[in-house]
């Protein structure tokens, strides 16, 4: 093999590494872990770069894991769907039995990192992927509930950090749970609504009431309601030691009201685009809320 078809093999396996993890889902996953982290130390002093490490690197290979799984699993009806058939399985690029090692060794590797943190991490971190493959996956293909139960593994890694750097899971972490527990709602009905084309081609159920109508868009309002009072808990002071001063608690209501808007117009137009706007806005709004409770924690 020349050293061009070399680097080339190399580029592709990469490439196909990344797709079978979904890779960027998979980072923005770790970055919700290190946030809730970052909120469980005491102070910057006190930070354990090799724990953070261990948390980051074990949280991707968790996420992976769970990705890699569901391809293997979902591999036929992959190749139904536009978003989806250039994916290494449906493709032929990588065979069942690869993604399938690859998904077994993430697995284990992940969680004896997330072990050597402490064994309620690697707990938690399993149960995310026994969530997320062995029930929210075969779901999907009979009932829009699937969403519901998708949340729970969806809303670990939040918390997952704060158990990593105190051992423990109590109020703090069930708060944090709480807050990524309803984002899940909006933001992967959004999803549904501007793919509910592609997705119907592969039989799935993501829309609560299964259509594109104003029952689906006025329980996604309902639940962005939901999670703006959770992400403004911490002001209140029954949070234990994850507390927000009253500065951070109207910033992070503004970027709820400035999600809440857009989740009204998805209501008032009801197309794909406005759905397209609500994720991204979605994103953003997590992203900036835990942006904000670090900042606040590290400067009062």
């Amino acid at each position: 093999m020349s050293a061009t078809q070399s680097t080339l093999s190399l580029k592709s396996v990469y490439v196909d590494f990344r797709e079978i993890t979904k890779a960027r889902l998979a980072v923005s996953v770790v970055f919700s872990s290190i946030a809730g982290f970052m909120l469980g130390i005491n102070d910057f002093q006190s930070l354990n770069w090799i724990v953070l490490l261990k948390l980051a690197i074990g949280g991707y290979c968790m996420v992976g894991a769970s990705n890699a799984f569901n391809q293997v699993i979902e591999k036929d009806l992959d190749a139904l769907m536009d978003r989806t058939k250039n994916r290494p399985v449906p493709t032929g690029r990588m065979s069942g039995s690869v993604a399938l090692f690859v998904a077994s060794f993430l697995t284990l590797t992940g969680i004896i990192l997330l072990y050597t943190i402490n064994p309620k991490t690697a707990m938690f971190g399993a149960i995310s992927i026994f969530l997320y493959t062995s029930i929210y996956t075969p779901l999907k293909t009979m009932t829009s509930l699937s969403v519901f139960v998708g949340a729970f593994p969806g809303a670990i890694p939040f918390m997952l950090g704060w158990v990593a750097a105190t051992g423990e899971f109590g109020i703090e972490a069930g708060t944090l749970f709480l807050i990524q527990f309803f984002w899940q709602f909006p933001h992967f009905w959004a999803i549904g609504w501007f793919l509910y084309d592609d997705y119907e081609k592969a039989g799935f159920f993501m829309l609560p009431t299964g259509k594109k109508d104003k029952g689906t868009a006025l329980q996604i309002i309902l639940y962005t309601i939901w999670l703006i009072l959770a992400s403004l808990l911490p002001v209140l002071g029954y949070t234990g030691r994850l507390f927000i001063t009253p500065i951070a608690a109207i910033v992070v209501f503004l970027l709820g009201l400035w999600m809440l808007f857009y989740a009204v117009n998805l209501y008032k137009l009801r197309t794909p685009k406005a759905a397209r706007t609500l994720m991204l806005v979605s994103v953003l709004y997590i992203t900036l809320l835990q942006l904000v409770y670090i900042i606040d924690k590290f400067l009062r």
